[in-house]
């Protein structure tokens, strides 16, 4: 099975944005974070908020958020309305010209596979992949700070003997 690299991509910016609930997230931060071409994020952000998985908010203050809860976004859902087509190999399309197409044990395994490989993603929650702490520590923009210690105070200097 492969994914293209618009859905893996769709799939790191909602890990990004579901780890930094409770502020908007930025196209830019993103890019930065995972080196990723600002124009290709834009395409694939558009994408997932017209399929209704993120919000969009322009101007000052503005940035991505999740519509709804990371617990009811399913990772076999996002890759579905991601991916153009679902075609594994060319039988499976509309233009097929494969001699063995109507009776191929190949396109039924395949399809069966294929069946599988969305029920395992279909068990799986963005809020399930989330659910590690050092994944969410990877994907903070804003770390946490670590306790600073305090320095030890430096001694009076005594007074010279004169």
């Amino acid at each position: 099975m492969h994914i293209t690299q618009h859905t893996d991509f769709a799939l790191r910016v909602l890990l990004h944005v579901g780890s930094n609930p409770g502020r908007r997230v930025t196209i830019a931060e993103i890019a930065e974070r995972f080196d990723i071409s600002r124009s290709h994020l834009m395409k694939v952000v558009n994408q997932l908020v017209r399929e209704g998985i993120l919000e969009g908010q322009r101007g000052k203050g503005g940035g991505l958020s999740l519509v709804r809860p990371a617990a009811s976004i399913v990772v076999g859902d996002v890759v579905r309305r991601m991916e153009p087509g679902m075609v594994l190999v060319e039988c499976f399309g509309t233009e097929g010209r494969c001699l063995l197409n109507p009776a191929c044990k190949l396109k039924e395994a395949l399809g069966k596979a294929l069946d599988a490989f969305l029920r395992v993603l279909d068990s799986y929650t963005l809020e399930d992949l989330l659910d590690n702490p050092a994944t969410i520590g990877t994907l903070r923009l804003v770390p946490v700070p670590a306790p600073t210690r305090r320095a030890a105070p430096r001694p009076l200097s005594r007074p010279r003997a004169g």
